[in-house]
């Protein structure tokens, strides 16, 4: 197997990284890391990864511009074709293919993410496995909340989700709970 390889992309969140080996079919990310406020991000990357070089080419550099863009609030659809996700449970990938159909503007629950699995009573199972998202932003594990209208967690934190929330146009209320307008 190829050595892993990151990328550090600046945002105004912080720094985010993506982590991608070179496979038999072209470069394939193995986890995207948002912004890391104990620890700067690249010490995390290489504790996490054995032997990881500061490496990138043309398809993850066009991927990170992406998700530059997405993150200054840019309309931004992210294809799964690069993405590992055959390193998931097979739970944690129907949920994380579930989460990517949210379309951008929307919003769902853990409950309303179980109920289409199938998973009765399956709320957390789902906050669990969106908590362990390794691929956040492509798949935009963001736009689960909690089912009164809480945020819940986000790997970058609550602020950050609400931020991403709000370039999608999603509206709070003064209590900080999310509108529950559209409700996918």
């Amino acid at each position: 197997m190829a050595p892993p390889h990151y990328v550090l992309l600046p945002s105004s969140f912080g720094a985010l990284g993506v982590v991608w080996r070179e496979t038999e079919m072209g470069p394939k990310v193995y986890q995207i890391l948002l912004p890391h406020h104990q620890t700067l991000l690249e010490e995390v990357v290489r504790a996490s990864y054995a032997g990881v070089t500061d490496l990138t080419c043309p398809a993850i550099d066009e991927l990170g511009q992406r998700i530059q863009r997405f993150l200054k609030g840019e309309a931004v659809d992210f294809q799964l074709d690069m993405i590992a996700l055959e390193r998931c449970s097979d739970f944690q990938q129907r949920v994380l293919l579930a989460e990517h159909k949210i379309p951008r503007g929307w919003i769902s629950t853990y409950g309303r993410i179980a109920g289409m699995l199938e998973v009765p009573g399956g709320a957390r199972a789902v906050g669990r496995a969106l908590a362990r998202n390794p691929f956040p932003i492509v798949i935009p594990c963001h736009r689960a909340i909690r089912s009164d209208g809480g945020l819940g967690g986000f790997q970058g934190g609550v602020k950050m989700k609400r931020a991403l929330l709000e370039t999608e146009g999603i509206e709070f209320a003064l209590g900080g709970k999310v509108l529950m307008r559209r409700v996918y």
